[in-house]
């Protein structure tokens, strides 16, 4: 039995699993069967493995071109003015353009009418694990009050949500709390506001003067503000989440070819290809093919975000000098696969180069990559599964608490949910947790290791 859950049972006087995990008391959650989105077969999720030049090839076959888009009169302006532009420079366009970008368009992306479907979204377990996970490290490392919750591009709000809602029923809450969001997007932190706080009551015009843009009082009385950058977001003991959040930083691409190493670029395609724009070869190596690639790479293609790694640094540093812990959820690798750069519309895979600014580009994260800028600093756990996390969380008996209570008609969703959340051939085992602690208490996480990566259940 982990040391953890020792100390939760003597504290929180509630039964244990038999592994060491808490099954929270049945008065406390049984009568809150949230619905989610069905987890249906139509409902994709992104992260299905191809390669560009597969969308390319397939693409070959339409005779005329992709319709035009505001974002793409932009993109092709800057081409004749600048030239080609590296994947980087173009996801980034795509995604953020404060204009016609993707997240600032206004559209709702998640559920059956968007483009995809995230864990919370599914099933209320995926969020009530990880704040029973959250507590858990937190107890473990002192209890430190008010605790400060960081989270990276929190979609609706609804993992958020769910963690607060675990939290509230183990005693955290109100001004013991405080949540910090980095969110980019004006309309997505609306969302945010209306799930957390009920309404949308917060005044813009007043943070003018503050380091964050907009802020609220969560329905539970605790604080809740708005970010565009980590370095914003004052400096204390924090827990830190990301939720298919590294996914959609940019990347630069690289292939090798007999000259050596070349950065793919995007250029205007005035030709018969089936998109207005059209993947080139740079003719010689750029500064980012000296920076990103490494003497001893092996493989053919390669793909770097440059914001994961100072993300994780400024991480590894915060952690370091502050103390908290971090979860990085995301669909990933380790270092050994390429081409994952892809586009998503309508729960399909959609080209990149078509419709630039109507649908989300990803890539999949280099969980090695992330590792390597913080080891200096900090002790990670994982990659493991997002089966074998949850799995080592108690799910199993999570849903079984749920279905006791359950009406008839709630059945059927959590436990296609529970299935998809944990199904090998579905977001169990494509999606990978990494955990970052401080480097000071490796020793003790070696008696106590974190909950989630205690075994591997694979």
């Amino acid at each position: 039995m982990s040391y953890s859950w020792k100390i939760m049972k003597r504290v929180m006087n509630r039964p244990l699993l038999s592994h060491g995990f808490m099954i929270l008391k049945e008065n406390v959650y049984q009568e809150r069967i949230i619905p989610r989105m069905a987890a249906s077969s139509y409902c994709q999720i992104r992260n299905i493995s191809t390669s560009w030049f597969m969308l390319t090839e397939q693409a070959d076959k339409v005779p005329t071109k992709s319709p035009e888009t505001p974002l793409l009169k932009q993109l092709q302006a800057r081409i004749k003015f600048t030239g080609p532009l590296t994947v980087h420079e173009y996801m980034k366009e795509v995604l953020i353009n404060p204009i016609a970008g993707y997240y600032s368009a206004g559209q709702d992306m998640f559920g059956t009418h968007g483009d995809y479907i995230t864990s919370p979204e599914i099933c209320q377990m995926f969020g009530e694990l990880i704040g029973v996970w959250i507590f858990s490290e937190w107890y473990k490392l002192g209890s430190p009050k008010p605790l400060q919750l960081v989270e990276f591009g929190p979609g609706r709000g609804t993992l958020m949500h769910d963690v607060l809602r675990v939290l509230k029923q183990l005693g955290l809450s109100g001004d013991n709390l405080c949540v910090q969001f980095v969110e980019l997007s004006d309309e997505l932190s609306n969302k945010q506001e209306e799930r957390l706080c009920g309404c949308i009551k917060s005044n813009n015009d007043a943070c003018q003067d503050e380091l964050f843009y907009k802020m609220s009082t969560t329905i539970d009385g605790s604080p809740v503000y708005w970010h565009r950058h980590l370095s914003t977001i004052p400096r204390s003991f924090s827990v830190y989440l990301a939720h298919e959040f590294f996914d959609v930083l940019p990347i630069h691409k690289f292939r090798r070819t007999e000259e050596g190493w070349r950065e793919v670029l995007i250029d205007m395609d005035e030709e018969d290809g089936p998109h207005h724009l059209r993947y080139i070869l740079s003719r010689a190596p750029t500064p980012a093919t000296k920076i990103f690639i490494q003497p001893d790479e092996t493989r053919s293609e390669v793909e770097v975000s440059p914001e994961a790694a100072v993300l994780c640094r400024e991480l590894a540093t915060r952690i370091e000098e502050d103390g908290g812990y971090a979860l990085i959820m995301d669909y990933g690798h380790d270092s050994k696969v390429s081409n994952t750069f892809r586009g998503f519309k309508n729960h399909a895979l959609h080209d990149p180069l078509s419709e630039p600014g109507t649908a989300d580009l990803t890539a999949d994260v280099d969980f090695v990559f992330l590792k390597e800028n913080v080891q200096d600093k900090l002790v990670t756990y994982g990659p493991v599964t997002q089966s074998s996390f949850l799995t080592n969380m108690g799910i199993e008996l999570r849903l079984a608490n749920l279905l006791k209570h359950c009406k008839p008609e709630d059945r059927k969703s959590l436990i296609s949910g529970f299935k998809m959340l944990t199904d090998p051939q579905q977001m169990g085992q494509r999606f990978k947790f990494l955990a970052l602690f401080p480097g000071v208490v490796k020793d003790f996480l070696i008696k106590y290791p974190p909950g989630g990566f205690y075994r591997d259940t694979d």
